[in-house]
Order: C-alpha cells, then sequence, then structure tokens
C-alpha cells in the first residue's frame, strides 16, 4: 500500500460520523488525556515503558467506554490490552529475576541471600 492510499484511508475512516461509535471526539480525547495525565502523575517522572504503553492503550478503551453508543470493541480490546501489559510484566519480571539471580551468583561474598 503506497502512503497515499493510507493516507486516503484515514481521510475515509475519521471523515464518517464515528460519533455513533465513539462519542463526540474532543470529549472522548479529553477523557483519555485525564486517565493518561494521571496515570502520568502516578509513574512521577520515571519513563515509559512497554507495560505502561499497553496499559495506557487499556485507558484508552476505558475512555471510549464513556462516550458514544455501547461497542463490544472497546471491552474486546481493552481485555486485550490487560492480557499483553500482564504478558509483558511477566517477562519484565522474568527478566528482571534472571539478572538478579546472576548478579548474587557473581558476587565474590557468595549467596549473600541465604541464612548463615
Amino acid at each position: 500500500m503506497k502512503a497515499q492510499e493510507i493516507a486516503s484511508a484515514a481521510a475515509d475512516l475519521v471523515g464518517r460520523d464515528r460519533a455513533k461509535t465513539h462519542g463526540d471526539k474532543t470529549l472522548n480525547h479529553q477523557i483519555i488525556a485525564d486517565l493518561w495525565n494521571g496515570f502520568l502523575k502516578m509513574k512521577r517522572g520515571h519513563p515509559l515503558d512497554a507495560h505502561d504503553a499497553a496499559n495506557m492503550m487499556e485507558l484508552l478503551k476505558i475512555a471510549r467506554r464513556y462516550t458514544g453508543s455501547f461497542n463490544i470493541d472497546d471491552y474486546v480490546d481493552g481485555c486485550g490490552y490487560a492480557a499483553v501489559a500482564g504478558e509483558i510484566k511477566a517477562e519484565q519480571e522474568r527478566r528482571d529475576k534472571t539478572w538478579a539471580d546472576a548478579a548474587i551468583e557473581g558476587c565474590p561474598a557468595g549467596d549473600i541471600g541465604s541464612p548463615a
């Protein structure tokens, strides 16, 4: 697909009456901004990672539930983003544990986590 075709498809999509499904675009995006601002406040300046992005996309779907008409896609996609966030977090935890275990094994003091 060429750039012009992509832009034309996007123009067709946003040119439709999406307010029936998603509600007023300004209100919807303000709710998204409010949810994201709350999330970012909680992060307190820490850089975002893949887990955060998946959670923020779930917040986008939550925001869409409050404008427009009922759309099951907002719930299905929200569930999908939650599942993706869970998988990413589990992988991060596994990776962090592996790194921590490797650091302890390489420590000259031996296994500092075991009681004497």
